[in-house]
C-alpha cells in the first residue's frame, strides 16, 4: 500500500478507541433491537413512537419527523406505511399546506409506547447505563457532546 504523507493516520490508541466505539455502537444497537422484537417493534419504530409521543398533540409533520429520525422522506414514508398497517400511527393532511402530511400517534400506538417503554428503559440500563459509574457516564457525556454538536452542524451540508 502506498503511503500518503498528507494523511493523518490514526495512532494505535486512536484506532483502538475508534474501533471500540464502532463495536459498542453495533452491539448495543443489535441488543436493543433484539429486546424490542418480542413487541413487534424495530428501533426505527420505537424512535418514531418516542418522537410522536413527546410532540405537541402527538403529531409531527412528516418532513420534521424525517429530520428528527435522520431518515429520508421516502424511507420514512415506507416506515410509516408499515406502522399504519399495525395501527400504531396514521397520516393526516395538513390544513395549512395541502402537500404536507402529519404522522399522528394512534391510541393503540400510545398504549404500545406505555407498554414497551419500561422494557426498553430496562434494556438501556442493563446493557449501557448500569455498566458505567456515574462519573464515567458524566465523562462520556462530556466527551461525546462536541462530536454531537459538530455532526448536527454538518447536517444538510453537501
Amino acid at each position: 500500500m502506498e503511503t500518503d504523507t498528507a494523511t493523518r493516520w490514526l495512532t494505535d490508541a486512536e484506532q483502538c478507541a475508534w474501533r471500540t466505539h464502532l463495536e459498542v455502537n453495533r452491539l448495543l444497537t443489535y441488543q436493543l433491537e433484539k429486546d424490542l422484537q418480542p413487541f413487534g417493534l424495530t428501533m426505527n419504530d420505537y424512535e418514531i413512537l418516542v418522537n410522536l409521543s413527546e410532540s405537541d398533540d402527538v403529531r409531527m409533520r412528516m418532513s420534521d419527523l424525517a429530520s428528527a429520525t435522520l431518515q429520508s422522506k421516502s424511507r420514512l414514508s415506507h416506515q410509516i406505511t408499515r406502522m399504519e398497517n399495525a395501527n400504531l400511527v396514521r397520516r393526516e393532511n395538513c390544513d395549512t399546506d395541502r402537500r404536507g402530511l402529519y404522522a399522528v400517534l394512534t391510541d393503540h400506538g400510545m398504549e404500545t409506547m406505555r407498554k414497551v417503554a419500561p422494557h426498553h428503559v430496562a434494556s438501556v440500563r442493563r446493557h449501557f447505563i448500569d455498566l458505567l459509574s456515574p462519573d464515567a457516564l458524566m465523562e462520556l457525556d462530556k466527551a461525546l457532546k462536541p462530536i454531537a454538536e459538530h455532526l448536527r452542524g454538518q447536517r444538510g451540508r453537501p
